[in-house]
């Protein structure tokens, strides 16, 4: 592996690394409130909010206005959530998977007319993670190290409505750097892999399941030429089949 792949995979990586800190835990979280869904919802708002501020001229050229954006429309959008939770809670999920494909053709509408939509939904629902660069990193450390400290001094607000506009900042600084598919695929799969570990060591082997299922994806999609975004969705599912295998076993546990 020559120096100049390894100065490509080294900032993707450390974006791969950057998202799990984060979704290990709060995937975890998201299976244990049965909204499977929420994270994808939240994702394509922020989608919307990003596809908005690219597409309107006076937006785009207010400064962080690419990041602030899409944060509102996502701690909108958990708000909203939060609302739907507490009035209709037997039919939550199907009210996110509706808030999900709304939020996703007003995206393909609001970029009808424009030339190049069909490329900024594509980076936006796979991802770039192999362009990212350390600049692009400096933000979304700054957001991740401030929702674990806060998640290490009051666990409990995992736990009650706290969690939304937490898990909204999380997902609108993923969004950018590794598309909505691999949001939500850092979320879950890992979470799903360790479903039956508890405690300490079962957030160790979801965050061994997703370091490996991103340096693998990573090392196959540069050697192969493949498309980044998909070829680590699929290298997290292999590991966390094979984690959920492990865990059977009583020893692991």
């Amino acid at each position: 592996m020559d120096a100049t792949l390894i100065s490509i995979l080294m900032p993707a990586m450390a974006a791969g690394l950057l998202v799990l800190a984060s979704h290990v835990v709060m995937g975890r979280q998201v299976l244990a409130r049965g909204i499977i869904f929420i994270d994808l919802a939240l994702a394509q708002i922020a989608a919307l909010g990003a596809v908005l501020a690219h597409t309107h001229h006076d937006l785009a050229h207010l400064p962080g206005m690419t990041w602030l954006l899409p944060a509102l429309f996502a701690l909108a959008g958990a708000g909203l959530i939060a609302v739907l939770e507490r009035h209709y809670k037997s039919e939550l999920e199907a009210l996110i998977g509706c808030l999900y494909v709304l939020s996703a053709v007003a995206a393909m509408l609001v970029l009808a007319q424009d030339p190049h939509g069909g490329e900024l939904l594509k980076q936006l629902l796979s991802g770039q993670i192999l362009w990212t660069d350390w600049n692009s990193l400096v933000l979304p450390a700054l957001v991740t190290l401030l929702v674990l400290g806060l998640l290490l001094w009051r666990p409990t607000l995992l736990r009650g409505r706290a969690f939304y506009p937490l898990f909204a900042l999380v997902i609108t600084m993923s969004v950018p750097l590794v598309g909505v598919y691999l949001v939500f695929s850092s979320l879950i799969l890992p979470a799903l892999a360790v479903n039956r570990l508890s405690g300490k060591r079962a957030l160790v082997w979801g965050y061994v399941t997703g370091v490996v299922g991103y340096a693998a994806g990573l090392w196959l999609s540069a050697g192969r030429d493949l498309p980044s975004g998909a070829t680590i969705v699929c290298t997290l599912a292999v590991v966390a089949v094979v984690v959920r295998i492990i865990s059977r076993n009583p020893t692991a546990q």
